[in-house]
């Protein structure tokens, strides 16, 4: 029995989503006495992920998995777990892989546990911390069934090298036709994407109309970070609905989430709760998001962030 570990890639390049999943199978695969396995679809060069401890590298390469397909990439890991003998898989909590993940299970008739957010803490009966009530919560759940899918929730675990002298083979996977066909791809560029940023500059209805985010994207430039907004925002047209981040939006995750002129409606909040520190701007010292905030500041945004660029420019600077 091994431990299967999914990393994703785009374009063949890994993201940092992918090393954490892998330095959490290494770990779940010493408490259960085995060994780590990690597959990859499509992936250029794979030796960036012995730093993390994969000995073993599966590269599944198919014409077929060049555009992502949930239904036809669990099918192609499937094959990949039967031939490892892999008891347990690990994928990570993209959208992709909140896609992948339960359609992997039900091919695998495996149990499922999503939003899990530290290493089991038992193996007999194997047990998992995972996110609940969106993210207000905590349950301990049991897998009962002989093979499981772990959903590990992003920035819950951590990267932690484990240089390996690893290798690598090829896999060849007999992928069948899909009834969801993929027309167009687009893709932003030259931007930091929501899903892998460390650091979320978010805005709201406070900043009055789209004319002034400059000062949020000028914000997000200094500190590396993405930028997002909340659903009024993205429902006025002020914004791309790609950017609307709650519980109705993308769910974020970050080391560190600002949020500029947003009051903190329960599915904003909901959806941000697992942010690691929440810094809120906001004119009214009443607002719900002062409650979820780490740090607050009571101030007009069109005051309060032009200074703290200033700011924050020194520090770089210095």
């Amino acid at each position: 029995m091994s431990v299967l570990v999914y990393a994703d890639s785009t374009e063949g390049k890994f993201k940092k989503s992918a090393f954490e999943v892998v330095s959490y199978g290494n770990k779940v695969a010493e408490q259960l006495g085995t060994s780590v396995v990690v597959a990859t679809i499509n992936a250029a060069d794979v030796s960036e992920l012995y730093k993390y401890g994969a000995e073993k590298v599966v590269v599944v390469s198919n014409d077929a998995l060049k555009t992502f397909n949930a239904n036809k990439y669990a099918s192609a890991l499937q094959q990949v777990a039967d031939a490892e003998n892999a008891s347990v898989v690990i994928v990570d909590s993209s959208i992709d892989g909140l896609y992948l993940a339960p359609l992997l299970a039900v091919k695998m008739d495996a149990g499922y546990a999503s939003n899990v957010v530290a290493l089991p803490t038992n193996t007999l009966p194997f047990t998992v911390k995972r996110k609940a009530f969106s993210n207000k919560a905590f349950s301990n759940t049991i897998i009962s069934s002989d093979k499981k899918v772990i959903g590990l929730a992003k920035n819950s675990f951590g990267v932690h090298e484990i240089p390996v002298s690893g290798s690598s083979m090829d896999f060849d996977v007999n992928v069948a036709e899909s009834n969801v066909k993929s027309e167009k791809v687009d893709r932003v560029t030259g931007k930091v994407m929501i899903a892998d940023a460390e650091v979320v500059v978010s805005a709201g209805r406070g900043l009055k109309g789209p004319e002034n985010w400059g000062m949020v994207e000028e914000l997000a430039d200094v500190l590396g970070a993405a930028t997002a907004c909340s659903k009024p925002v993205s429902d006025l047209g002020w914004r791309p609905h790609a950017e609307h981040v709650g519980q109705t939006g993308k769910p974020v995750a970050s080391n560190l989430y600002i949020a500029i002129g947003i009051s903190g409606a329960i599915q904003h909040l909901a959806g941000i709760n697992a942010s690691k520190v929440k810094v809120v701007i906001n004119t009214d010292p009443e607002a719900p998001f002062f409650k979820a905030a780490d740090y607050g500041i009571v101030g007009d945004a069109f005051e309060v962030v032009p200074k703290l660029i200033e700011k924050l420019k020194a520090f770089k600077a210095a």
